[in-house]
């Protein structure tokens, strides 16, 4: 074979591979494009989102029904705005609870729905109002270092006053 020839499908190996790279990290990075044909938009209102961030996965028993769109913060309550951006097949009823959830110990941070109870759905631009924050780790540690320093000593010095 040609030196030419080799040169040229070793190129056109080498721009397949670098192509199939650039696409499995923009696919592990969510950012693929996606349509928003059959999609309708809610909103909910957190008073701590920890670490959540925009094109967070939102989950109902598990399973992907969308994502987070926006999240802003509202000035005049202090809350944060969080936009998400449901897939149409997924209908939710108005009583559905929206919190924020994080996969695994350290995982990334997700919103859950969970179904209610009402008959009537939420529609296109309606509010979730059940809605629960992230637990952030380091409030969770600076309350159990508290509540520990807090409580008074009961081991051997309680034992050697009472002698």
């Amino acid at each position: 074979m040609k030196r030419s020839t080799i040169d040229l499908w070793v190129g056109l190996f080498v721009a397949i591979g670098i192509a199939a790279v650039t696409f499995l990290s923009l696919k592990v990075a969510n950012l693929t494009p996606q349509s928003d044909t059959n999609t309708y938009t809610l909103t909910a209102e957190f008073d701590n989102i920890g670490g959540l961030k925009v094109k967070a996965p939102v989950k109902s028993s598990g399973v992907l029904v969308g994502r987070v769109s926006n999240i802003a913060l509202d000035t005049k309550r202090y809350v944060a705005n969080v936009t998400l951006v449901l897939d149409s097949k997924y209908q939710f009823s108005r009583d559905t609870s929206a919190e924020i959830l994080t996969a695994g110990l350290l995982g990334e941070q997700y919103i859950g729905l969970t179904q209610g109870g009402d008959m009537e759905n939420l529609k296109a631009g309606d509010h979730i109002t059940i809605t629960s924050s992230a637990m952030v780790l380091e409030q969770l540690i600076g309350k159990f270092m508290t509540s520990f320093a807090d409580k008074p000593a009961t081991g051997s010095n309680a034992a050697s006053a009472s002698q």
